[in-house]
């Protein structure tokens, strides 16, 4: 755990990087998310996420190091969050880290995630910070876990420090 994990504000230079980590076939593979071709890409994250004031995104570095981001977002009367980590980063306790940083100062609750139901590495690492499963949900072919979290942010979530977290850092849908 000597990795220093902390986060920022999203600039239009990390775009490329997310794109690269939405388009790793293992990603895909967790996910069960098809990646978006560049064009559209690009364009979802400059006009549905960096110029929309009620998305709340954070870049995560790692030791000065682009790892991926953190993003919550409104779905109709729910708030959403989503999350993409390089694949270098997984299984580091990185996710763990990070994610609890990015709950510290995303204030709503409740919150909700959902990954897909095999995508056992994401759900472990909501489940560590409080996220409980409360159903399913159905995107396409595919069956999600829903899982919400209603502690007060700041409220103690995760493992102690020094345990290892087997996170594969993905947890991604579209908005």
């Amino acid at each position: 755990m000597d990795d220093v994990v902390r986060l920022r504000d999203v600039v239009e230079a990390d775009l490329e990087a997310f794109l690269e980590q939405e388009h790793d076939p293992e990603t895909v593979r967790r996910s069960r998310f098809a990646p978006r071709e560049r064009a559209r890409f690009i364009r979802h994250w400059e006009t549905q996420i960096l110029d929309d004031p009620t998305v709340f995104v954070q870049a995560v570095l790692v030791d000065d190091v682009l790892a991926g981001h953190l993003v919550a977002w409104w779905e109709e009367e729910r708030r959403f969050i989503g999350y993409v980590f390089g694949r270098a980063f997984w299984g580091r306790g990185i996710g763990t880290r990070a994610m609890g940083l990015f709950l510290d100062k995303e204030q709503t609750r409740p919150l909700h995630a959902d990954p897909h139901h095999a995508n056992t590495a994401s759900v472990r690492l909501l489940e560590r910070h409080g996220f409980e499963r409360s159903g399913t949900v159905r995107h396409g072919e595919d069956e999600h876990l829903l899982l919400v979290l209603h502690q007060p942010p700041g409220a103690a979530r995760s493992r102690a420090p020094g345990q290892a977290s087997m996170s594969g850092g993905v947890q991604l849908r579209r908005r």
